[in-house]
């Protein structure tokens, strides 16, 4: 069953212009490369929530803990920390259309 991997965080500030550096040219690019796919990424304009959610899916939980298990993943979640804060993930059983 696919699986969808949901992730928030807000961007500091200071770091918008390389944040959207990393995110565009480093992150997503290695998302798809270790198999997660139909990358989406949100900006919350209203309430109190994070100001950013993505999420992406994989064919499978086994591959998806694979993922989220690797020294790749981990580093970009390294890296990504460099300019966010708050970041948050969880693991859903995919469906069509928005999930939270």
């Amino acid at each position: 069953m696919p699986t969808k991997l949901l992730m928030r965080w807000n961007v500091r500030p200071e770091t918008e212009s390389e944040y959207f550096e990393f995110l565009v040219h480093e992150f997503i690019p290695s998302m798809d490369r270790m198999g997660v796919a139909d990358i989406q990424v949100w900006y919350t304009a209203y309430g109190n929530r994070e100001q950013k959610l993505a999420s992406g899916v994989a064919d499978s939980s086994d591959q998806m803990q694979r993922i989220l298990h690797s020294s790749e993943w981990q580093t970009m979640i390294e890296r990504l920390t460099d300019f966010v804060d708050g970041y948050s993930q969880k693991i859903i059983p995919a469906t069509r259309g928005f999930q939270i």
